[in-house]
């Protein structure tokens, strides 16, 4: 992120560097890194295994060093070169992959646990209000391994939000659940996040999670963010090709830019270069080959359609099928159709272009 931090940003992740000694040298993992939160808001860094985002989440909390930049919350400096402030003075709650819970406390207690502090009273009313909030108000003198995976991520959640933080760092918190509830817990959270103004960041390299949780996501590549932006803009304009390829499901397609008409022609029509279409490079316009990302959503199945694609796979996703198609060129597509139309392998099939945010990228081949 280029751009100059927002007015009143509660968070400043100001151009960072991170890495770790190997032999003699500093082996940099986190390359010069940006962003910037105000209060209230959630931010994501999502990305591939090995990509840094979970050493920017340790940075922030302050178990790693900089080599070189700034972390600033709530207009107080955490980290630069040469200083690190404690993880405990930072008013910063993390949220651990494995939940990190006392197995000998039971959920009240676990909840209470950093509440020393206040008094009885304010600690019981403080406990008593998260639980209902998450969700597990008759839960209280249950123990960690009387809970289902879900309700001990809630638990660790209020732990984490009961001395009402600055700023919550969620570290990979749903992978250890099944699909079917990351994503609903997801949205659960984000809820009580949003109900609290909390101000938070996740970390995950599961896209749906990002989606459903974040304000903003960082799309990161090599110790880099190559595009914070909002969930839609990541899908329907991606900056590069890495994050088209990382953010949904989509194929490239050969195309043509036909200026003096302004449109892009390809296999399956045209694309009128004012409806929506997102040429990548500044200087894209003078290219003539190019290749055009196209999503599911992009191609509409239409029994009327004089176009014909053959299904070569197909997944059934409850709703509807995601199917994979053949041109008569051999250039392969997919396309989300509603469940009710299940057509065989091997089948053609009709189909239509439906694309409202086509973006065209400098052809490779």
């Amino acid at each position: 992120m280029n751009a100059p931090f927002p007015l009143h940003s509660h968070l400043k992740v100001d151009a960072i560097k991170v890495g770790y000694p190997v032999g003699r040298h500093i082996q940099e993992i986190v390359h010069g890194l940006t962003f910037a939160l105000t209060r209230g808001e959630i931010g994501c860094l999502l990305g591939p295994s090995g990509c840094g985002k979970t050493t920017v989440l340790r940075a922030i909390a302050g178990f790693e060093s900089l080599i070189d930049g700034r972390i600033s919350l709530g207009g107080r400096e955490l980290s630069r070169r040469g200083f690190t402030a404690s993880p405990e003075t930072r008013q910063v709650g993390v949220v651990f992959q494995d939940y990190a819970l006392f197995p000998h406390l039971s959920v009240w207690d676990n909840i209470a646990f950093g509440l020393r502090r206040l008094t009885m009273s304010e600690c019981k009313a403080r406990v008593d209000k998260l639980l209902s909030l998450v969700g597990l108000g008759t839960h209280a003198r249950l123990y960690p391994h009387e809970l289902s995976g879900g309700q001990q991520q809630r638990v660790a959640l209020a732990r984490a939000l009961a001395p009402q933080p600055d700023l919550l760092l969620l570290d990979e918190p749903f992978s250890n659940l099944d699909v079917d509830l990351r994503e609903r817990l997801a949205l659960e959270v984000r809820d009580i996040l949003k109900e609290l103004g909390t101000t938070a960041i996740l970390v995950t390299h599961d896209q749906h999670e990002a989606f459903a949780i974040a304000d903003h996501i960082g799309v990161m590549q090599n110790g880099e963010i190559v595009q914070w932006d909002t969930a839609y803009n990541l899908y329907h304009k991606p900056d590069n090709r890495f994050v088209a390829d990382f953010i949904g499901q989509g194929v490239f397609t050969p195309g043509t830019i036909d200026l003096p008409n302004q449109q892009v022609n390809i296999e399956l029509g045209s694309l009128p270069l004012w409806r929506g279409v997102d040429v990548c490079a500044t200087d894209q316009k003078d290219a003539h080959q190019v290749d055009v990302l196209l999503r599911a959503d992009d191609v509409i199945h239409d029994d009327c359609s004089p176009l014909q694609a053959e299904v070569v796979r197909k997944a059934f996703r409850g709703a509807e099928f995601l199917y994979t198609l053949k041109l008569p060129s051999g250039q392969m597509l997919l396309a989300l159709v509603p469940s009710h139309h299940n057509h065989a392998i091997g089948e053609k099939i009709g189909i239509r272009l439906g694309a409202d945010h086509v973006v065209t990228f400098p052809a490779t081949r």
